[in-house]
């Protein structure tokens, strides 16, 4: 308890706001370790490095990217490194890759439905961010 000196008497501190009441917040039913494993294999996946640059524009459009606009816009990709991460992200399930025997090769991506559902939840992601980002430190 504090005493306030101006007026000579004691306050109890504020309580911290309880956010549910009546229903704990817990993870029951689930496995903390599972969790631990599938949120490091997520995590692995969208940090590497492009992942995210060849992700956000696909969600963006319904049509086809082909390989040539990621070269294009994917500033200080290597070739190699903008080939490897489209491998991953279609080995993953994430993307759909399909080619056409032409000369010259044209190579176009679609998002999957899992590949949607990742970029609505990193969206989500961003929109929690930048909600509280502006509101406090994070």
């Amino acid at each position: 308890m504090e005493t306030n000196r101006a007026i000579g008497r004691t306050t109890t501190p504020p309580k911290l706001p309880v956010i549910q009441e009546k229903q704990p917040c817990d993870f029951n039913g689930y496995d903390a370790d599972m969790l631990m494993k599938q949120t490091a294999r997520l995590r692995k996946l969208i940090t590497k490095r492009g992942t995210l640059e060849i992700l956000i524009p696909l969600c963006c459009t319904t049509n086809p990217v082909r390989y040539i606009k990621f070269r294009n816009t994917l500033k200080g990709f290597s070739s190699k490194t903008l080939a490897a991460r489209l491998k991953e992200l279609e080995v993953s399930g994430i993307l759909d890759r399909k080619s056409y025997n032409e000369i010259p090769p044209r190579v176009e991506y679609n998002l999957t439905v899992k590949g949607q559902e990742l970029v609505e939840s990193v969206i989500d992601l961003l929109q929690w961010m930048r909600r509280w980002s502006s509101k406090s430190n994070m």
